[in-house]
């Protein structure tokens, strides 16, 4: 029997193949989803496709709306850890955007989510440290105004590593000294090891402050 299919036909079949992960077929699928009440589902599609963007087509932009599309849906399911995990992602790559305000909302909510939560508390000095740093590099008051307003809300906060290092950090920038600025974060990394995401932000901040050398050594 002789295929209907014309000399043509091979490649319009592999450029189906490399067509990226949210075209119109994927939000067709997605949409079938929720419409029949599998909001589950269609939360973990979009988290696979906010992967794709996330690390073979690199388009951030996208990769935040998937896992803020998510988080909603996981929401709506009362699945509030698995929302949690959503937004901290869409809180680290706003941050790293420089979409300070979005971030700082976002680790604000994950933060109050959890520091009430027996299993998870531990996790919210964490969270409080990073809207602390992004309120740090918008303003160095906001920073002050912030950190205070966790220790009210989060009294454990007040006696973390992070917290004591932010006030050293707040200490170094008001006397404009980048020495007394790197030791601060030298000292707190020796102990606990800083991440790439931490390390991108404390080096923002200490940016600001005149005569730095670009660097944390």
């Amino acid at each position: 029997m002789r295929s209907a299919r014309g000399p043509g036909s091979t490649c319009s079949c592999r450029t189906n193949w490399t067509q990226p992960p949210a075209s119109s077929t994927q939000g067709t699928l997605t949409r079938r989803l929720t419409l029949r009440g599998r909001f589950t589902i269609a939360a973990k599609h979009h988290i696979t496709i906010a992967e794709v963007y996330e690390s073979e087509l690199v388009d951030i932009e996208k990769a935040i709306a998937h896992y803020e599309q998510a988080a909603d849906y996981y929401k709506g399911e009362e699945s509030n850890s698995s929302a949690n995990k959503c937004l901290l992602k869409v809180g680290h790559y706003s941050a790293q955007l420089e979409q300070y305000p979005k971030a700082i909302e976002i680790y604000e909510q994950v933060a109050t989510n959890t520091m009430d939560n027996p299993l998870l508390k531990y996790n919210a000095k964490e969270y409080f440290f990073k809207a602390s740093l992004c309120h740090f590099i918008v303003d160095e008051l906001n920073a002050k105004l912030a950190i205070e307003k966790y220790e009210e809300m989060f009294p454990a906060f007040a006696d973390s590593r992070e917290c004591k290092l932010l006030k050293k950090l707040l200490d170094a920038h008001e006397e404009q000294n980048c020495e007394a600025f790197t030791e601060a974060v030298k000292e707190f990394d020796s102990i606990s090891r800083l991440d790439q995401w931490l390390t991108t932000m404390l080096l923002r901040i200490k940016k600001t402050i005149q005569g730095d050398a670009g660097d944390l050594k």
